[in-house]
């Protein structure tokens, strides 16, 4: 089985600067983002390491396959002749 995994930078612990110019609302936004980073890495870092499963594998390369042909995948999302 394959595994895909997100990567976790270690520099977002760290508010960036705002831009010269920039007030308290850019710094709150910039704090958003990243509490919004961090809860997303927390609930699906886990989850992006599990591996794929063979039989999703098969499935995306068969329909790669199908693509590169030119036929109607096997999935049936192709619109049906009338």
């Amino acid at each position: 089985m394959k595994h895909l995994a997100m990567t976790r930078r270690k520099d977002i612990r760290q508010l960036p600067a705002p831009p010269p110019g920039r007030g308290e609302e850019d710094r709150g936004e910039a704090a958003f983002d990243l509490w919004l980073q961090r809860g997303l890495h927390q609930l699906f870092d886990g989850i992006a390491r599990e591996p794929i499963p063979d039989e999703l594998l098969r499935l995306i390369e068969d329909d790669r396959r199908a693509a590169a042909k030119g036929t109607p995948d096997s999935a049936g999302t192709e619109e049906p002749e009338q």
